[in-house]
This record gives C-alpha cells, sequence and structure tokens, in this order.
C-alpha cells in the first residue's frame, strides 16, 4: 500500500519476478483496508506516510491487526527515524524496511516477514534497542551478560555468533535467553528476538 506510482510498479516488479502469482495495490489506508478484507494477501507491504498524510500506516496497521493478528505485515518507508520504526513495529508491524535499499533487501524482508519472522536491518535495530536499554531491561533488572546477548540478539544475531562474540560457549548463550525469555515475560524464542529489536519498554 503506498500512494507513489514508481514506487509501486518497482515493488510490484520484483515481487512479481521473485515468483508471487499476483500484487494488489492500493493507494490510500481505507482503499487498503478494504483491499486487504477483499483478497486476504499472504502479506502486507504498507508505507507509513500513505496519501502524505503524517503517518496514516501506523493507523492502518493497527486496523488491520485488530482484524488479524497473524497475516505478516512489512512496512516500507521513507522515514530511517529509529522512533518511527519502533512505533510501527509496537503499533503491529512483523518487519520495517526503508526506502533507500535495493531490490535484493527487499527480496530477503519480504521472505523473512513471511515466515513471520521479525525484520530489520542491523543498523536500524541498533539504533532503536538504544532507545530502549534503559527501558524494559533496566526494569527487568538484567545482567550485563545478559544486556549484551539481548543487544545481540536485537542485531539478528545466532546463538552460535553471540557465543563467539561474547567468548562464551553455545550452552551460556542458550540459558542466558532462557532466563531472559523468563524475565521479560516472552513466551518463545521469537517473542524474545522481537523485544530485542523493538524494546517495547512501557512508556
Amino acid at each position: 500500500m503506498d500512494d507513489h506510482p514508481i514506487v509501486l510498479e518497482g515493488c510490484r516488479r520484483v515481487l512479481l519476478d521473485a515468483g508471487f502469482d499476483e500484487v494488489l495495490e492500493a493507494a490510500a489506508p481505507l482503499e487498503g483496508f478494504r483491499l486487504y478484507r477483499r483478497a486476504r494477501p499472504s502479506l502486507v507491504i504498507v508505507d507509513l506516510a500513505i496519501r502524505g498524510s503524517g503517518l496514516a500506516g501506523l493507523s492502518l496497521i493497527r486496523r488491520l491487526r485488530l482484524n488479524d493478528e497473524r497475516t505478516p505485515i512489512l512496512v516500507f518507508s521513507m522515514h530511517s527515524d529509529p522512533v518511527i520504526a519502533r512505533r510501527a513495529l509496537k503499533a503491529g508491524a512483523t518487519g520495517f524496511l526503508a526506502k533507500d535499499t535495493g531490490p535484493k533487501t527487499l527480496l530477503e524482508a519480504v521472505e523473512k516477514v513471511r515466515r513471520n519472522q521479525p525484520y530489520i536491518a542491523h543498523d536500524m535495530a541498533v539504533q532503536v534497542a538504544l532507545l530502549g536499554s534503559r527501558g524494559r531491561a533496566e526494569q527487568a533488572d538484567l545482567t550485563s551478560r545478559e544486556l549484551q546477548t539481548l543487544s545481540l540478539l536485537g542485531e539478528g544475531r545466532s546463538y552460535s555468533q553471540i557465543a563467539d562474540a561474547l567468548g562464551v560457549s553455545y550452552k551460556t548463550v542458550a540459558n542466558t535467553c532462557s532466563n531472559l525469555k523468563e524475565k521479560l515475560n516472552a513466551g518463545s524464542l521469537q517473542d524474545l528476538v522481537r523485544l530485542a529489536v523493538i524494546h517495547q519498554v512501557s512508556q
């Protein structure tokens, strides 16, 4: 859902070339919501500034989430502000990608979000994590090792990569993540990764 014809056509062409059977388009929030209700797509891509009305895309994401908690939503935005990225993710987006990216990265984001896995570029993830570094994690009284592990999870690192970065064993990382899930009330590893990426702090 985007109101820029060139962006719409570019995304459409990239997705069709990648093997998508059908790509539906909408240029306004209400039109997009109605199209979603009618077609029930397997993936929704939203521009936050659709129709040039500020961040109307956030309201659209919330409305979509009220109707469906499962459909993957990827934000494809001109904004590279980590505050806006965090707001989008907290509104219910599965992933966030800035428009100054290439087709390859767009497809990587799409494929990950289609599997209902959170996606955010590493640099942006670090900035978003820093926004909440004194929030929920601090309230949970995390140790320095747990904070380091959480930060690396937010960068998209695997257990093995975290173990290498911290100079500890894979088992130590797994145990640390188990403690983090308990302290942050994360029901699964995916929940923990999402928390690490967006740091949903209590404001």
